[in-house]
């Protein structure tokens, strides 16, 4: 039954976008949590299982439970856009995405990823990438943005952290929103092969979208809303990174252009600098 959720559904609930939906859904993003050129957020979730047959201590993650890792990404209404599961659960998010068909589909051009373009209003040439966001267990790629360290944080890092963090709201609230829906997630699952379990996680993902697209996708929990929130403006001065814009920057340059769009005057938010540095100005 899970594999025939998943055959009916899967193109029109869970289609691999094109080059054009991905512009479509990176202007949604945008629009709502302030991050250009961004085509989503990616995150891994440990679903509970029972301890398959032979499976050794293969499926225990760091939380002290048997799981298999389900990597992935959603769009800015808590959409997701592109899954991949199975990988055993004490395997870092980091690692498996490194692992991941995901990461190989992207690099070998098979996600249908856009060219790179000009941030709205940017007053340089540079055509940055489209890319999507994750958390500091993920690699910083040219196509993938995570947060600066912790210990090497000043306040244009803190800013630029900040923004990623309200992106990466969407996955979190995805998950969530799911986990709420379907009870076979708030208990182990019990099957006998990771391909049964995973077939029940991707009919789950699948039904997802398809209750999202039925409820409507203005319906949203409390998270995404208190994320949107605009608070009195802070008057602040924050010192650029120095770049030297080439066409072939790395990854870290990369970051370091996007974190100094952030305080621009084209890419900056009147709100951001009261709601991430008032406990260190």
């Amino acid at each position: 039954m899970t594999v025939i959720i998943w055959e009916i559904l899967n193109g029109d609930y869970m289609q691999l976008p094109d080059v054009q939906h991905w512009k479509d859904i990176a202007v949604r993003f945008d629009r709502l949590w302030n991050l250009p050129n961004c085509l989503g957020a990616c995150d891994g979730k440990h679903i509970r299982i029972e301890k398959l047959p032979d499976s050794g201590s293969s499926n225990f993650n760091y939380k002290s439970y048997h799981s298999i890792v389900l990597m992935a990404c959603c769009d800015s209404d808590g959409l997701f856009t592109v899954i991949e599961t199975g990988y055993a659960g004490r395997n870092s998010d980091g690692g498996i995405f490194s692992a991941s068909r995901i990461k190989r589909w992207i690099e070998h051009g098979r996600l249908n990823i856009p060219l790179p373009s000009k941030l709205p209003n940017d007053q340089s040439n540079y055509e940055f990438p489209y890319y999507f966001i994750g958390d500091e267990a993920f690699p910083l790629l040219s196509y993938l943005m995570r947060p600066y360290p912790q210990r090497t944080l000043n306040d244009l890092r803190r800013v630029f952290n900040y923004r990623l963090s309200r992106g990466r709201n969407t996955i979190e609230c995805a998950f969530g929103m799911m986990a709420e829906k379907f009870q076979v997630l708030s208990t182990a699952i019990r099957c006998h092969t990771i391909e049964k379990v995973s077939n029940i996680i991707k009919a789950v993902c699948i039904l997802h979208n398809y209750v999202r697209k039925r409820e409507g996708i203005l319906y949203s929990p409390r998270e995404f809303i208190q994320n949107r929130s605009v608070t009195i403006p802070v008057t602040t001065t924050i010192q650029p990174h120095n770049i030297e814009i080439t066409a072939n920057m790395s990854p870290h340059n990369q970051r370091n252009y996007l974190a100094n769009y952030f305080i621009s005057e084209q890419g900056s938010l009147p709100w951001q600098y009261q709601s991430c540095l008032q406990n260190t100005m």
